[in-house]
Order: C-alpha cells, then sequence, then structure tokens
C-alpha cells in the first residue's frame, strides 16, 4: 500500500498486524521494557519493516535507536520514517543521495475529534478542506491534512532537529492524491534547510497514509524530489523550468518565498485545551500513542 506513494529509490515494508516474529536487538528491547506489550509489539513490527526496507538497499540489519526528538537514528547516509496506528505498521528508507528528506505518516480514517482542526489548520487550509469535500465525499480531508503535516514533520525534523508549529507548515491537498508544503519556521532555519516539500496521499478501506519529500534544487537544474512523470508533484520540471498547467504557471516554487500563514484563531470554546505548538513531539507524547517515539 505504502509503496503506491513512494517516489524511486525510496523502499519500503509494511503490516497490517503483529503477528509475524519480529526480535528486536538488546539495546531495543531495552528501550521496551517495561512498556504494554501492545506497545512493545507495536515497536518490534515497525523495527521489523525498517529492516526489511534497509534490507532492500543492501544494508545489514542492527539496532534502530531514537535520536533528537525520538527520531529513529537511520545508518549514515540513509533517510527514512516509520509510521504505526491501529492496524498498520510501516517503514520507508532511502539512500539520503537519492532523497533529501523523507516522512510518512499513517492514519485511521476517521474525523478528528472535534476541535482539533481549528488548532493544526489555518484560515486558508480549513477553506481548502470544504472545497474539496464537496468535490470528493468520502474522503476524511481534516484527517488527511493532519496527516500530510505529521509526514512534513517527520521529514523535516531529522535534518534540522527543529520543532515545527502547525501553523508553520501550511499544506495544499489536490483531489488527484497530491499535496505540497511550504514551510515558514518562527525561527531561522539552518543554512539549506528544505522549506519546500511534495507529497502524495491515499485513502483505502480504515486508513489514509501520506508521504513526503524534500523538493531541493540540485546544482540548479532541477527538483530533487523525483516523482515519477514528466512533471513533478511540485510544479518544477526535473530539467528544471517550471512545466506546464496552473503549477507551471506560478512562481518557481523553489525560489519564491513562501506564502505567509493565516493564524487559524482562538479555539471554540467546547475545544480541548491546546496542544503544543508542534506537529510531532514524541518525548511528550503517552506511551500508547500512535506517535510515540517509533
Amino acid at each position: 500500500m505504502i509503496e503506491e506513494i513512494l517516489p524511486p529509490g525510496v523502499r519500503s515494508a509494511e503490516a497490517f498486524d503483529d503477528l509475524a516474529p519480529a526480535p528486536l536487538f538488546p539495546e531495543e528491547a531495552a528501550l521496551m521494557a517495561g512498556r504494554r506489550r501492545r506497545r512493545r509489539a507495536q515497536f518490534a513490527t515497525a523495527r521489523a519493516c525498517a529492516r526489511r526496507a534497509l534490507a532492500e538497499l543492501g544494508l545489514a540489519p542492527g539496532p534502530l535507536l531514537p535520536g533528537a526528538g525520538g527520531a529513529p537514528q537511520w545508518p549514515d547516509g540513509v533517510v527514512g520514517s516509520i509510521t504505526h496506528c491501529d492496524g498498520y505498521r510501516a517503514a520507508v528508507a532511502a539512500r539520503a543521495t537519492d532523497v533529501a528528506a523523507l516522512g510518512i505518516d499513517a492514519e485511521p480514517a476517521g474525523p478528528l475529534p472535534r476541535g482539533v482542526l481549528g488548532l493544526i489548520a489555518s484560515t486558508t487550509e480549513r477553506a481548502a478542506l470544504d472545497r474539496l469535500a464537496a468535490e470528493r465525499p468520502g474522503v476524511c480531508w481534516d484527517r488527511l491534512l493532519f496527516s500530510a503535516k505529521e509526514a512534513v514533520y517527520k521529514a523535516w525534523f531529522p535534518a534540522t532537529e527543529r520543532w515545527l508549529g502547525f501553523a508553520e507548515a501550511e499544506v495544499r491537498l489536490t483531489p488527484t492524491g497530491t499535496f505540497t508544503a511550504a514551510l515558514t519556521p518562527s525561527s531561522p532555519p539552518p543554512r539549506g534547510a528544505t522549506l519546500r516539500f511534495a507529497g502524495r496521499w491515499l485513502a483505502r478501506g480504515d486508513l489514509v497514509v501520506t508521504s513526503a519529500v524534500g523538493c531541493a534544487v540540485r546544482g540548479g537544474r532541477g527538483c530533487g524530489c523525483l516523482w515519477p512523470g514528466p512533471l513533478s508533484v511540485c510544479g518544477l520540471s526535473p530539467g528544471g523550468a517550471p512545466g506546464p498547467g496552473p503549477a507551471g504557471r506560478e512562481r518557481n516554487p523553489h525560489t519564491a518565498p513562501p506564502p505567509r500563514l493565516t493564524d487559524p484563531g482562538p479555539p471554540s470554546a467546547s475545544a480541548p485545551p491546546p496542544a503544543p505548538p508542534v506537529l510531532l513531539h514524541p518525548a511528550g507524547t503517552p506511551p500508547d500513542s500512535p506517535h510515540a517515539p517509533a
């Protein structure tokens, strides 16, 4: 399933349960000591998926321990991402020479809890969700937006080690299974940090899955997001010039400054207390949360 929304060069593995044997390295087992059985099984299956993806790159298995912020520490020269939610675990990996930044996320295909959308989406994004729902009903667009932002964060953080607020990522979803994201970090990002991401999404059965890659211009020659086809998702052709169609009529998305985001405004009185303004905060999530350290 996840392989359907990945660019060339990315290897993947997935599981829909924890029934297959998934032994852990001693260092990984130590991390799970004292955790609930469900969480240990989830962690082990996700690690097994990661090792299968790495094996497809020709790399030997080894422990994948959390690093800064709880993100997995991949082997040198590799970028990757892990996701898990009820009924699904997946991992992806690629050579850093092929993909500069990579993130995936999976979520249950149901509406977000009441009040959450106002905390994660700008006014512009919420208006776009209304249009998408009218054009393609049956897709949980609010959940899909959340998942896309999670995937972007997972691609962003390992390269920068910077938290990112929901309002610092403006995501534009399309009804045809793609999205773009423009970042406006509140603090200056590290030199050379990617501020544009392209992604794809898939809604199937009880799941929505998303993937995001950094759009890097390589040597001034074109987009490095490597999506199949003559035109990349972000609108910049592999040859470096804007491609045809609506995206091509815009300014080069890699050199134009990201749009300023609209403040989503205060939550309604019925909304839950505001969460920390980050897309993903592994260190602060409950052990059994789908967004606990992968």
